[in-house]
């Protein structure tokens, strides 16, 4: 996968962390910058690394959505609590149906990032379902990512999930195209969401966590799904939670892998925040979600 190349040393771990707590907490945005002025040593400093703490959607571009290999349409299905809309992209000459693979966006949102990980997907030999969890009660993902957070920040859960589990059932047997096991791969906010996909769905084929949280010991204990998850080393706001999540996977029986991907920051798979992307990392983690999902979505030998 191709990447740009980014001087992370310009951004001070702390600033990363806050930026983290930002997004996720999140401190509102005077506080946010007030704190970040304090650490980048004035406002001039932090306006000048602000926009490698963000993500620059201009680069969202691995694979275009004008690829002659790919063919990609918007849909709309019925989900409990509205309309669910989404964004299917596959391979422009298939032949027979594929497996598919639910892609899960970030708190942000469907966004052009999401949309060319879609793609990467499709481009490995499936029918990726994106879905916008933003549209069945506020018509979509806004072009401001902050209204986005704020937006799944006000999500049901428990609507969400089944909202989720919903389009899994799409992807299984709303479409001609798709035959076989059906994946899910979800990010950050869209990584918890896989893991809990995942416990409630048994038919579900694989499931893949990139930095999500993690399940209660209760729903971890009872997973048949296989699940491979991806750590970043520097998150500790997320990495809190492993311990005790393992150790109920390891009590159940429950097969799982586990990488933990050392000197990385939250998010280091999106390749659109020049702050915490790692091409190294992302590129290992994508690799081995693929042969993750080749093997079980696809039979092929692991």
């Amino acid at each position: 996968m191709k990447g740009r190349t980014m001087d992370r040393t310009r951004v001070p771990q702390e600033a990363v962390e806050l930026y983290d707590e930002y997004t996720h907490a999140p401190l509102g945005r005077r506080v946010f910058l007030d704190r970040l002025a304090r650490i980048a040593g004035g406002t001039a400093a932090a306006a000048a690394m602000l926009p490698l703490l963000q993500n620059d959607y201009a680069l969202a571009q691995v694979v275009p959505a004008e690829d002659p290999r790919l063919v990609g349409e918007t849909v709309t299905f019925d989900v409990p609590g509205g309309t669910m809309s989404a964004y299917v992209v596959k391979p422009a000459v298939a032949g027979e149906p594929l497996p598919a693979v639910v892609v899960i966006h970030e708190n942000r949102g469907l966004n052009p990032h999401i949309r060319d990980v879609a793609r990467r997907a499709a481009l490995a030999g499936y029918v990726a379902v994106a879905p916008d969890f933003l549209s069945p009660g506020s018509g979509g993902t806004p072009e401001d990512e902050d209204r986005a957070r704020d937006l799944i920040g006000q999500l049901d859960p428990a609507q969400t999930l089944q909202q989720a589990l919903a389009v899994v059932a799409y992807a299984r047997s709303g479409r001609d195209d798709v035959a076989g096991p059906v994946g899910v791969v979800g990010f950050c906010w869209g990584g918890g969401l896989a893991n809990q996909v995942a416990a409630g769905d048994p038919e579900l084929g694989a499931a893949v966590s990139f930095y999500g949280r993690q399940l209660p010991a209760e729903q971890a204990g009872a997973l048949k799904v296989p699940l491979l998850l991806h750590y970043a080393a520097l998150d500790e706001r997320i990495n809190a939670g492993i311990p005790d999540f393992v150790s109920a996977l390891t009590a159940a029986g429950v097969g799982y892998g586990l990488h933990m991907y050392e000197g990385v920051n939250h998010a280091f798979h999106n390749d659109t925040n020049a702050a915490r992307y790692d091409q190294a990392a992302a590129d290992l983690a994508w690799a081995r979600t693929l042969d993750f999902f080749g093997h079980h979505l696809k039979g092929r030998d692991a």
